[in-house]
């Protein structure tokens, strides 16, 4: 019995045989001016965004933001209230029946038979396609040879979600929406997703990505749009949104509790010393051999060793919490 490892994805396994896409054909997704409600409650409120065909936009908000209710509109599942959503140049609603042979569909809750066996779920789904890829390189691939004979039901969160990936992109899609790809996925199990991911745009294929790993968002999104409140709140590379306002970060750690008043005090103006976490700590600004040495001085006189020094820049994260605030949401 071969294993259930996920294997590596080379260059010569190709998720789509289409030849690369004409680069003016229209975008694959193009939202203008969303409005989407639901009694008193505004979901999503003039919302813009465009993915490019053979491009990965990853979609990030807080839970409540509108990123669910913006990715089903764009599937065709919920009409919108105002503006104007195009498909593959297509109306999600009033064309749904063409376009669902040209996209691919992840869902949160996988979508699939609770009763049906693995292999069996994944075949069904290709049936519906001319010129499916090989069911058997998608099981190999994603580690799901063992339980190939398990129904869906019986499937680990792990394995359903593999599945779920297998499904959406069997049927060699033009444009795959995926909702919380690597949720519950063990860290082999989430590069192998990735490599996925990463060849289905190297073969012209778009991605409409919603995650709430930052990590994620940076390595796979050629674009990243943050939304909150049903609004895009900022959009660009992610790149563009780490280095945008930006200054670099010195990091270090040390006793909790540290008074950072007379650090503060010790660094040109317009530096911002605090302790993001318990005994973690932060200075912000321009960084210079003078300032890391302003820090460590100043922690030698106070008679504390400081820990994991360490420069860096903004991060996603950084951004995305800066945005949407740091409270926690129902």
């Amino acid at each position: 019995m071969r294993s259930t490892t996920p294997r590596q994805i080379s260059d010569d396994d190709r998720m789509n045989d289409r030849p690369p896409s004409d680069p003016v054909a229209s975008p694959a997704v193009e939202v203008r001016g969303l409005v989407k409600t639901f009694g008193d409650r505004t979901a999503v409120d003039r919302l813009d965004l465009t993915v490019e065909r053979g491009q990965i936009l990853a979609l990030l908000g807080p839970n409540g933001a509108g990123k669910t209710t913006t990715v089903e509109i764009c599937e065709g599942f919920t009409a919108p209230d105002a503006g104007t959503v195009r498909v593959l140049g297509l109306d999600p609603i009033v064309d749904n029946d063409a376009l669902r042979r040209r996209v691919g569909v992840m869902l949160q809750g996988g979508g699939a038979y609770p009763g049906a066996r693995a292999e069996e779920m994944l075949r069904l789904v290709a049936a519906y396609s001319a010129d499916p890829i090989d069911p058997e390189f998608l099981i190999d691939a994603l580690g799901l040879d063992d339980v190939r004979r398990t129904s869906y039901r019986r499937l680990s969160g792990g394995q359903q979600q593999r599945l779920a990936l297998a499904c959406a992109i069997v049927g060699r899609p033009e444009l795959v929406f995926l909702d919380e790809p690597t949720a519950g996925l063990d860290a082999h199990a989430r590069l192998v997703v990735w490599e996925l991911v990463d060849r289905l745009r190297a073969d012209g294929v778009a991605v409409l990505l919603t995650t709430h790993l930052m990590d994620e968002a940076e390595e796979l999104a050629d674009q990243v749009v943050i939304i909150d409140h049903g609004r895009a709140v900022a959009a660009g590379t992610p790149a563009d949104l780490t280095s945008t306002g930006a200054e670099n970060e010195l990091r270090f750690t040390a006793p909790r509790g540290l008074d950072l008043s007379m650090l503060t005090l010790a660094l040109p103006e317009g530096y911002h010393c605090t302790e993001a976490n318990p005994g973690s700590y932060l200075v912000i600004g321009p960084m210079t051999p003078q300032v890391l040495a302003t820090v460590t001085a100043w922690c030698a006189k106070i008679n504390v060793l400081a820990t994991d020094l360490r420069v860096e820049t903004r991060s996603l994260e950084d951004v995305f919490l800066d945005l949407t605030g740091r409270a926690l949401r129902q």
